[in-house]
């Protein structure tokens, strides 16, 4: 078993949704990301809980070597793209997204179909992208 699946088995046994784990550099400190969903949102206790639960696997099996900051939250209003799952939760949601051939889509996400993304752009409509063609995407939230 890998540790995104373990991690994954701990934060499901409370009513979670793994959505990503990351290893990130912020002012020269190392954070080991673990990013959750649930329906109607994600609260603190929750984070503290899977908190709890995420650590003692990971003084067992370190994601990275070295010192490092564990880090339970949720994935936020704006927030990459990186799977099909990724996308088809954000149905209804603006997201911008870049191609492999340099071609940027932003508009509303409608679907997931047949490995494409489905989005409804101001501009030309509704836009049928191959998913191994997008090489970031993110959602975006207009204030």
């Amino acid at each position: 078993m890998s540790l995104e699946s373990d991690i994954k088995k701990m934060v499901e046994s409370i009513g979670l949704s793994l959505y990503d784990t990351a290893v990130l550099s912020e002012n020269e400190n190392t954070i080991f990301r673990v990013s959750v969903t649930a329906p109607g949102g994600v609260t603190l206790d929750k984070c503290v809980e899977a908190t709890h639960l995420i650590s003692p696997l990971l003084d067992v099996t370190s994601p990275v070597s070295g010192e490092y900051r564990l880090e339970v939250s949720s994935p936020g209003i704006e927030r990459k793209l990186k799977t099909l799952d990724h996308f088809a939760q954000s149905v209804g949601e603006k997201v911008a997204l870049s191609t492999i051939g340099k071609e940027k889509f932003e508009g509303e996400m409608i679907g997931v179909e047949n490995d494409e993304i489905i989005l409804k752009t101001k501009e030309n409509g509704e836009q049928r992208i191959p998913f191994r063609s997008i090489s970031k995407a993110k959602t975006y939230f207009e204030w």
